[in-house]
């Protein structure tokens, strides 16, 4: 018997309720809104609870996406959380959400590639399903940047949120599922967005707190410079091995870092017949959730039809790229 391809079977999200507009951020980072706005294209996003961590995003999301695919937390043999704003440093994230979904079957661990870690879970999910026939894999990435950020640092302040999305992967009848995905790592760039301290190289210290060492940091220019010119190359690999013209995808589906820099990207891999699919405007960027965010919102408003081509694509921390492409059609 042909092996089945894998498939999205169904996907959620979890925004928090705390909707915070530019002019409560402007006011702290010491901007104006118009000033955000005009940079950024974002006009609001979410921070989560005081008492909401991680893993509470995540269980939220992992929920409307089991509920999406018909299916329970005991129907997951895998469960895989992305994120590089965990609970705590030990245990993983994945097991707090285990526990919170009561997925007692499931396998569980995190993976941390900050804004690329959506699609490389989704690849690690992919692999993992083809050697289990009839598996079922629940993937989320989330992460609660509110709790990071430094509001006098008007770089990262301002485009920065809370979030999780997820999806459920698993057999789907051809010819939909998974054509390909394609991955990429450049340990060289590891400076550019980083959390310094808090690790084994620098431990938690008076100094360390002192310095804001425990604060997320971005190179925005050096960032942007990156991705346009490492993405692209990624993006046509990927096409060409999976024999799909880029005037056939149907749908871009990309992490959302901001609105100037996405309007560059959609540019620069010439993807102007497809539909770009934005969230940033009323939820900002949320790291790890970001494009699972994005996934489900085209999915609940009924963009992705039977069939139609969809580019998936992360970029982050490390810095790290993935992007993967989709045949679309959720029904197993």
């Amino acid at each position: 018997m042909d092996e089945r391809p894998i498939g999205i079977l169904g996907t959620g999200s979890y925004l928090p309720k705390d909707e915070v507009g530019n002019d409560e951020v402007a006011a702290r980072v010491g901007v104006s809104p118009q000033w955000i706005e005009e940079r950024t294209h974002i006009t609001a996003r979410r921070f989560a609870a005081p008492h909401e961590a991680t893993s509470d995003l995540a269980v939220r999301a992992a929920e409307r996406a089991l509920e999406s695919a018909g299916l329970t937390a005991g129907d997951i043999d895998y469960l895989i959380v992305s994120t590089s704003t965990p609970d705590s440093p030990q245990p993983p994230t994945a097991y707090h959400v285990q526990r919170g979904l009561d997925a007692r079957a499931a396998v569980c661990f995190d993976v941390n590639v900050v804004c690329s870690g959506f699609v490389y879970a989704l690849e690690v999910a992919r692999r993992l399903l083809a050697g289990r026939p009839g598996g079922r894999a629940l993937v989320v990435g989330a992460d609660v940047y509110s709790r990071i950020l430094d509001f006098t640092d008007r770089r990262t302040a301002v485009l920065m949120a809370d979030g999780a999305g997820a999806a459920v992967i698993g057999e789907v009848e051809p010819p939909r599922g998974f054509v390909d995905m394609e991955l990429a790592s450049r340990g060289e760039g590891h400076r550019l967005i980083r959390v310094e301290a808090g690790g084994s190289r620098l431990p938690a210290s008076e100094r360390t707190l002192r310095e804001g060492s425990h604060f997320f940091r971005m190179e925005g220019r050096a960032v942007r410079d990156f991705v346009l010119e490492n993405l692209p190359g990624l993006v046509e690999t990927l096409c060409r091995r999976a024999g799909v013209s880029r005037d056939r995808i149907d749908h871009f589906v990309p992490h959302q870092p901001n609105g100037v820099m996405l309007a560059q990207i959609v540019e620069r891999l010439g993807l102007a017949a497809a539909m770009t699919h934005r969230t940033l405007d009323r939820y900002g960027n949320p790291g790890n959730a970001a494009v699972a965010v994005t996934l489900d919102a085209a999915n609940r408003q009924g963009h992705l039809n039977d069939g139609d081509i969809v580019l998936l694509a992360g970029f982050g921390g490390g810095m790290s790229m993935g992007a993967g492409l989709i045949r679309w059609g959720v029904t197993a």
